[in-house]
């Protein structure tokens, strides 16, 4: 196996690591977030609301609704989006550092082929997510089988795929541009052994970007994907017509509904999704040499 290769071997299990502690970190915020995103107006008065009913009426662990769709999913996801990644740098550039705006392309790059394996996840996490502890509440199995059953493969369980993909891009262009920047500045004062703090700092930098760049497309995917049938018309005038409805209905703060429990989830759980692969991957480097 050629050292490129290998790379990408331990991008892909250093992804899967990354990303199983994203889930176990961030899931009771994100199942705020989407609430806050898809729930019916005047349901719930704001994030801290809809976490007090959450506990109060269905319990701590429905903080962890759909949880089992992105942790059973979480290791091709993170996989194909880190190894992505990599392979978009070295395409772009022979040298081991890329400038902040190679940098931020090839996260983009990465984002776009992410979205194949994010799209199905997201929208049955979203699904799960967006039950409240109703006697019709369906178990994961049951929601897979009911969509891919009654709208097949391209309208059920790839849903919101072209929505992911306009969120993605952008998104990971921030994520991937704001840890490098970030990195590279505490680089400049602890040198290339970063303690682990710097990784959790920059990862933290990262997921706030991520969420700044994308967020009202977040919202689009979720109702999309929570919609009980799928969109009509081209990508385009879906997503346009969705963002035309949230703003007709809650004006344009309805394109960030939920945008706070977002920022706050997103630093711990980027900073333990890059920590735990920046470390993973030095490991694997060490033991393979590549």
């Amino acid at each position: 196996m050629n050292k490129s290769t290998q790379a990408t071997v331990n991008e892909l299990l250093a992804g899967s690591v990354g990303g199983a502690a994203q889930v176990l970190v961030g899931q009771p915020l994100d199942t705020i977030k989407t609430r806050a995103q898809v729930a019916p107006k005047g349901m719930f008065k704001g994030p801290m609301d809809i976490l007090s009913q959450t506990l109060r009426n269905e319990g701590f662990f429905a903080l962890y609704k759909g949880m089992a769709s992105p942790l059973l999913g979480v290791a091709g996801v993170n996989s194909l989006l880190f190894a992505s990644y990599g392979i978009s740098k070295r395409f772009l550039s022979p040298y081991p550092e890329l400038s902040l705006k190679e940098t931020a392309l090839a996260g983009a790059m990465a984002g776009a082929a992410n979205a194949v394996l994010a799209s199905p996840v997201e929208m049955f996490k979203v699904r799960m997510q967006g039950q409240y502890g109703g006697k019709d509440d369906k178990r994961l199995r049951a929601v897979v089988s009911g969509m891919w059953r009654e709208y097949g493969f391209r309208q059920g369980i790839m849903r919101g795929y072209w929505v992911t993909v306009a969120r993605e891009i952008p998104a990971y262009a921030g994520f991937y541009g704001a840890f490098e920047f970030s990195k590279r500045e505490f680089k400049k004062v602890y040198g290339d052994n970063l303690p682990v703090w710097a990784l959790l700092a920059s990862g933290s930098t990262g997921g706030i970007a991520y969420w700044l760049a994308c967020y009202p497309l977040d919202v689009v995917k979720s109702r999309i994907q929570l919609r009980a049938t799928p969109p009509i018309g081209t990508p385009v005038q879906y997503i346009a017509h969705e963002l035309k409805t949230i703003v007709a209905e809650s004006g344009w703060k309805g394109l960030l509904r939920g945008l706070s429990p977002s920022l706050i989830r997103s630093v711990p759980s980027a900073a333990s999704t890059f920590a735990a692969f920046e470390l993973t991957r030095e490991y694997l480097e060490k033991v393979t040499g590549a």
